[in-house]
């Protein structure tokens, strides 16, 4: 009786949070909203490149209030959100926009489970958009500013023993502010779309030991057949020893040890290379010990790949993947959603994107002024996918000028502007370090803030050698970094070239067609160029890539066409918002595009 008393109180609990929970608005959504259990929230691990078993989510139903700026703690929230996803979005169940003359607030509790006494708990937020201030049990425990990376508090010394109290302040400027926010404006039309604001991606705890592995930076090179390995260790003493064993499916085939003061190296005996075409990663274990003992292990992998450049016998100065000639082609990837707008409402959906790209015969991704949760990256790594990585552009658009050298300007930043861009670029870096798929970055893109390009370039390079630098992306072109970038709607068009560096076509294409019942903006959409069938959108699509064809012997080294999916009122993508349609001939695109790539590949 006590069984089916208990029973009846979770089945009644669970009805009421539903009941506190729909989608709002009337905008069209994706299939996979049909799939969201407000209790079971974005459930899968995190961040698998570091995996440790002992960690709880605590996505869900939150209590939120919209207070005046710079505001203390309600004591009556405004209702119930759905986190994590961003309060202007349906999916959070508000869809209110906040603006920057005030902030939201969230609340919620949590228990820690009994197994984890006597470790130290740390919170996570894997990413809020901007600034974060973050109580626990009413002490503020810390302050982060910054929207795309993850970042945590160790919280241990606040709990009490019973149940948690966590309380959120969250303050986003969106375009009235100098901080990165990509294509969010405070009125969305055009290319540019709705705000996020607050959190945006998973929240969760994890409980660990005082000594413990805080982040893995891992550098591959197959020149050497081996891999440099090295842990940040939080507490961490002289005589810690960090051991590393690299798996090949159940198979070790690897063991190494090496004081945590040094950087560990793993020789590897005819290593398996990655690529789009032959995803390989290698499993390993990472165990950091003290006295003797293992007081930490995660779990994550890496893989064997190297991107360069170098010139050719035409003296075109040509991408290299794992030492040879590679054409990289992909979609503009913005990254948004209908009903989550930055949080995709499954990892399913979050999966879905790249596996289209992969169909549509494509090897890249731009990934667009955005960063993604770490599971993107992962399924990038595992699905064989290259990432382009933007910086979300910020401040002011100081004047593109695209069709020559060394005629644009630059943007006089204040002080606090360039602060914030190179904190957060620097942090963006840090935390997608070790993902393969990533193989070039891009610090600027049109002329959105663009400033001391030299200077950023050569910073960026520095600290990353490993990868390509694509400088300024379609302009203001300056001769550093190793890419030269060109943009240009709706053709192809090879209208500057670079003998010294790597010429790419980073935009082009925007071919228009709206599907009625799957537009977000019925009445006001738009495209480069627009048709009124898929029959001639993808007619138009495979006369550009002929044209592209006989550019990549001219000299272009990679390709981007814009886009991935249709976005609010751009329907210029391959999807529809919703990704219910497929707006172009699937096997007519990846045929063509195969063929593009294998221009120079064969």
């Amino acid at each position: 009786m006590k069984n089916i008393t208990f029973l009846t109180l979770c089945l009644f609990s669970s009805i009421l949070l539903i009941a506190q929970w729909k989608p709002q608005g009337d905008k069209i959504k994706t299939e996979w909203v049909e799939n969201i259990d407000v209790n079971n929230v974005l459930s899968e691990y995190p961040r698998p490149i570091m995996e440790r078993p002992m960690w709880k989510n605590l996505n869900g139903l939150w209590d939120y209030s919209i207070a005046p700026y710079a505001s203390i703690e309600p004591k009556k929230y405004d209702g119930k959100i759905l986190v994590p996803f961003p309060i202007e979005s349906s999916l959070s169940g508000v869809m209110e926009q906040v603006g920057d003359k005030k902030e939201v607030w969230y609340r919620t509790e949590f228990n820690i489970d009994s197994g984890w006494n006597g470790k130290n708990i740390l919170l996570h937020f894997g990413a809020v958009d901007w600034k974060t201030d973050v109580w626990v049990n009413d002490v503020k425990v810390g302050t982060h500013t910054g929207g795309y990376t993850p970042f945590s508090f160790n919280i241990t010394p606040f709990l009490k023993s019973r149940s948690q109290k966590l309380s959120v302040r969250v303050w986003d400027p969106t375009s009235n502010g100098k901080q990165p926010r990509g294509k969010q404006v405070n009125n969305p039309e055009g290319i540019w779309y709705t705000p996020v604001t607050g959190i945006w991606q998973t929240v969760w705890i994890e409980a660990v030991e005082d000594k413990y592995i805080e982040n893995l930076k891992i550098i591959p090179d197959i020149d050497y057949n081996s891999v440099k390995i090295k842990a940040n260790v939080n507490n961490g003493n002289y005589g810690d020893v960090i051991e590393v064993s690299v798996l090949n499916g159940t198979e070790m085939i690897s063991n190494v040890k090496a004081a945590i003061t040094t950087n560990l190296e793993i020789k590897l005996q005819t290593p398996k290379l990655w690529s789009p075409e032959s995803p390989f990663l290698y499993d390993i274990k990472v165990s950091l010990i003290s006295n003797g003992k293992t007081v930490d292990e995660v779990k994550s992998y890496f893989a064997m790949r190297k991107i360069s450049k170098k010139r050719d016998e035409n003296g075109i100065v040509r991408m290299q993947l794992n030492n040879k000639d590679y054409f990289q082609f992909g979609p503009l990837d913005q990254g948004w959603w209908p009903d989550g707008l930055y949080t995709a409402p499954t990892d399913e959906a979050l999966k879905y994107d790249i596996i289209k790209t992969k169909e549509l015969g494509f090897n890249t991704i731009r990934k667009h002024v955005k960063v993604e949760p770490a599971r993107w990256y992962t399924h990038c790594d595992r699905l064989g996918i290259l990432v382009w990585q933007d910086m979300p552009n910020g401040d002011l658009d100081n004047g593109w000028q695209r069709t020559e050298y060394f005629k644009g300007s630059e943007l006089a930043r204040t002080s606090e502007s360039e602060k914030i861009f190179r904190e957060e670029w620097k942090d963006i870096m840090d935390y997608l370090y070790s993902y393969p798929s990533i193989v070039v970055w891009v610090p600027f893109n049109e002329a959105w803030g663009q400033f001391k390009t030299v200077e950023i370039t050569e910073w960026t390079k520095n600290y990353d050698s490993s990868r390509l630098v694509n400088s300024a992306s379609g302009g203001n072109h300056f001769q550093t970094g190793d890419i030269l970038d060109l943009h240009n709607y709706p053709a192809p068009e090879l209208y500057l070239y670079d003998a010294n560096r790597v010429t790419v076509l980073g935009e082009y294409g925007g071919i228009g067609l709206p599907i009625q019942g799957h537009l977000w903006k019925p009445d006001n959409n738009w495209g480069y160029i627009k048709f009124k069938n898929s029959k001639e959108t993808t007619d138009e699509y495979v006369k550009y890539a002929e044209i592209l064809k006989k550019m990549v012997n001219a000299g272009f080294s990679a390709a981007i066409y814009t886009q991935t999916t249709d976005v609010e009122g751009e329907v210029n993508g391959f999807m529809t918002y919703d990704r219910k349609v497929d707006k172009l001939d699937i096997d007519k695109v990846s045929k063509i595009n195969k063929e593009v790539i294998n221009t120079l590949n064969n």
